[in-house]
């Protein structure tokens, strides 16, 4: 792992995780990403969900991209070089989007494209009592090339697959070599038949969450539902919300369960999404397999603690600061203390200090600072 400080007053900690693993031939890309980028209006410090005929105040608001940008900007701030296949709308929401994506998280955005005459996809969120209720508008783009069927090489693509339909570009990766992670969303059709997530059997690992891994395996129990799926997939990880997760590898025979990390959650939006970036980063990086499940908890538990999906999550930096300051806490539980000390070997002294990361504003009209 490798780090440098950038000048100027915000002084950005830049760590690789994959620096020791890089050789001259790999992709030049760790992970690839295609999808819907939503621009997200996150309400919060709600004290109960909305009323018919009523009027609700939020004590909080955020702006930020949203969708699949969640992930992408989860994977860079980590420190994976990204590449995001997106169609953006051609209006204000789509431009702002654009720039926070490129030039503020350094995703490389070219296959991605401007559709003229597109309006940007709008998802407003109201979190209260730890969830969230979320109102979505928007609609598909007209056809148009670059397709994301033929999808750059890369290390890594995180793909969510869809109830009886194929993506075509998730067969291309895996050809090129390309390690896919899966997630899934709710199965509205009601069947929960894993035989209809015919691109499962294209991918490396699976990351449900502990209903929808229930589901579709018709098993009473979160742990034996993510057995069940390695019968499909060779690593399966099953979320488990305030009880953490668990996950085994077929390949190697190994299980591994880790504790969540309790947090008053300011904002729920995206944790999932941090959640597997987090995953995916370690297991890029070769990391044994608890800690992967740790890392990506922890850094699943940074981001609800701020607004917003995508300009939420952590980077290297701020996973240093909560490590300094929760070994700083007397009477700390040692067991506790030791399953995250895997973390001081990853992070160089350079990121002790946190520099302020860019976060969701209420309004997106204003000018960045000099």
């Amino acid at each position: 792992m490798t780090a440098s400080i950038g000048e100027g007053p915000q002084r950005q900690a830049h760590v690789d995780p994959l620096a020791a693993l890089r050789l001259p031939d790999d992709p030049l890309w760790d992970v690839y990403l295609t999808g819907t980028v939503f621009l997200d209006i996150i309400f919060t410090g709600l004290d109960s969900a909305p009323v018919r005929g009523t009027e609700s105040w939020a004590r909080g608001m955020g702006s930020s991209p949203g969708g699949v940008a969640n992930m992408a900007t989860a994977l860079a701030r980590l420190g994976l070089r990204t590449c995001l296949a997106a169609a953006f709308g051609d209006d204000h929401y789509g431009d702002y989007c654009w720039d926070a994506l490129e030039r503020g998280e350094g995703i490389d955005l070219s296959p991605s494209r401007t559709v003229p005459g597109w309006h940007s996809p709008v998802t407003v969120s109201m979190a209260y009592e730890g969830e969230r209720t979320m109102v979505s508008h928007g609609h598909e783009p007209p056809p148009q090339e670059p397709a994301p069927d033929r999808p750059p090489r890369a290390r890594a693509a995180v793909a969510s697959l869809t109830p009886g339909r194929r993506a075509p570009w998730i067969a291309t990766a895996a050809r090129q070599g390309t390690r896919v992670f899966a997630d899934v969303g709710w199965d509205e059709t009601g069947a929960w038949n894993l035989g209809g997530l015919a691109d499962l059997e294209l991918c490396e690992a699976f990351l449900p969450n502990a209903e929808e891994a229930m589901r579709y395996t018709g098993t009473d129990c979160p742990r034996a539902a993510a057995h069940a799926l390695t019968e499909y997939v060779p690593l399966a990880v099953v979320t488990l919300g305030a009880e953490g997760a668990y996950a085994v590898d077929r390949r190697t025979g190994e299980t591994a369960a880790v504790p969540a990390i309790a947090v008053e959650a300011l904002d729920p939006t995206g944790a999932g999404d941090v959640f597997v970036a987090g995953f995916v980063t370690g297991t890029l990086a070769e990391w044994p397999l608890a800690d992967r499940l740790a890392f990506a908890g922890l850094t699943a538990a940074l981001s609800v603690q701020e607004f917003g999906g995508s300009l939420s999550a952590p980077g290297w930096s701020e996973i240093a600061a909560w490590w300094r300051k929760v070994q700083s806490y007397e009477n700390q539980e040692p067991a506790a203390l030791r399953r995250y000390a895997f973390l001081d070997g990853l992070l160089p002294e350079v990121c002790v200090e946190p520099w302020p990361r860019r976060r969701a504003v209420p309004t997106i009209g204003f000018r960045r600072p000099v």
